[in-house]
């Protein structure tokens, strides 16, 4: 999510009247690959690029194919297969053993459809997974698409654009397949007049949000690394004791007595780090009656053990599916000591489990990195 922000952040500096500009996209990934499909960067016609395709083996020569296809203005899909043993390939070098297609689109700078004004769309609209449709093979125009075109699915009206009914309903049923796996991948469908056309699906979820309840010093360097990742951050705690560092890094700063005012969902973790007692103890029933997927509690098990019996000694008993979301301690067991090896531990917690992987060593997986399990 941060690369995708600094791609829009760079685009909207752009000046169409000087600059020329290009996106490539992943859309296509066989074997193993640095990154995965969705994967994107933005091209400037003066050399500069932002983001990335691969580690950096393959930047280059895109760059050199995508200045080409903003000097025709006509977008052009690459294969870059490194799983033969020839030096001479491009990206053999980093070992990954995979095939990669990457889709080069000219920008018309400005066009509300092009691509990157349709990601600035859907960045603005956090409370919803974005599905994205890019076509990336297809003959000729199609009903004024053609390869290139992205349309944002918002619904079965939104695929409209595609005129025939049974193509839209086969286009609709592909979409809620992938949708439910929360993978982004090609797809092909075949066109009433016998050709076919081939659609990237993308499954563009929301950033994740991290509320951080409290305002100690440890705060600052969760609140530092989940703005270096691209996540979102907000602090609950009186702002006369917010250190001015952490203030500048939070996206947002709100008192305990606007909680009820925070946008939290199923793609945000909550953490309880207060260090008092008292006041986990009364934010624990808050948090849980939000749909927050993630509920962290700071300090060791005898002190959340204890939070739970007292609130079950007042009436106030935790389901067992509350119990699934509450992490204590918060945070993988990878020997964490200072406050910033503690946020490594939260933040690598938190990815996991939104990503809904063990957090066991890569090592031990017998499928690859990028599948879901």
């Amino acid at each position: 999510m941060k690369e995708l922000k600094a791609i829009i952040d760079a685009y909207d500096h752009l000046n169409p009247e000087k600059t020329k500009a290009a996106i490539a996209t992943v859309v296509r990934v066989e074997g193993s690959s640095y990154r995965r499909t969705g994967a994107r960067m933005l091209v400037m016609d003066d050399g500069v690029w932002v983001g990335g395709i691969s580690g950096g083996c393959l930047e280059g020569d895109a760059l050199k194919r995508a200045r080409l296809a903003m000097a025709k203005s006509q977008p052009s899909l690459v294969t870059y297969d490194t799983t033969e043993d020839d030096q001479h390939q491009i990206g053999v070098g980093l070992g990954c053993n995979g095939v990669i297609d990457v889709l080069l689109s000219p920008l018309e700078i400005g066009n509300p459809n092009n691509p990157v004004e349709i990601l600035k769309s859907c960045m603005a609209e956090r409370r919803q997974t974005h599905i994205l449709l890019t076509i990336i093979g297809l003959e000729d125009e199609y009903n004024d698409l053609r390869a290139g075109s992205m349309v944002r699915y918002t619904g079965s009206e939104s695929l409209n654009v595609f005129g025939d009914r049974g193509l839209q309903q086969n286009i609709e049923k592909t979409i809620h397949n992938f949708a439910q796996k929360g993978r982004s991948r090609p797809a092909t469908f075949g066109l009433a007049d016998g050709r076919e056309i081939e659609i990237f699906i993308e499954i563009l979820p929301p950033e994740v949000h991290l509320v951080l309840m409290g305002h100690q010093y440890d705060v600052l360097p969760l609140a530092r690394l989940v703005k270096e990742i691209g996540w979102r951050a907000t602090v609950v705690a009186n702002p006369q004791k917010i250190m001015q560092k952490l203030s500048s890094l939070a996206d947002a700063i709100v008192t305990p007595a606007e909680f009820d005012s925070i946008l939290i969902d199923e793609h945000t973790a909550t953490i309880l780090m207060s260090h008092d007692f008292k006041t986990d103890k009364y934010n624990l029933p808050k948090v849980l009656k939000t749909a927050a997927a993630y509920v962290g509690m700071l300090g060791p098990r005898v002190r959340s053990e204890k939070i739970f019996d007292e609130l079950a000694q007042e009436g106030i008993k935790i389901s067992e599916t509350d119990m699934e979301r509450i992490h204590a301690p918060v945070g993988l067991d990878i020997g964490a000591i200072s406050p910033e090896e503690i946020a490594l531990s939260i933040v690598a917690e938190i990815r996991a489990v939104f990503s809904d992987r063990s957090g066991a060593a890569l090592r031990l997986r017998t499928t690859p990195i990028h599948e879901r399990d």
